[in-house]
């Protein structure tokens, strides 16, 4: 019977996914830096340095990491 129900995540993450993305393309492009600016905060805040180093830009720095 479990095979027949299924889920509503999948769906209702697509939606989200889109909503936010029809959102950001109506933003001005100062509020856009604006919130580049708070979510460079964010990782700078709670992003352990390891990570930081793995996801910079290069393959240099994922070549140190390892």
């Amino acid at each position: 019977m479990l095979e027949n129900k299924r889920s509503a995540a999948p769906l209702l993450l697509a939606g989200l996914a889109a909503f936010a993305y029809y959102k950001y393309s109506k933003m001005t492009p100062e509020k856009k830096n604006d919130l580049k600016e708070k979510g460079k905060d964010l990782l700078d805040k709670y992003v352990p340095q390891p990570l930081k180093k793995f996801f910079k830009k290069g393959e240099n720095a994922r070549e140190q990491f390892v």
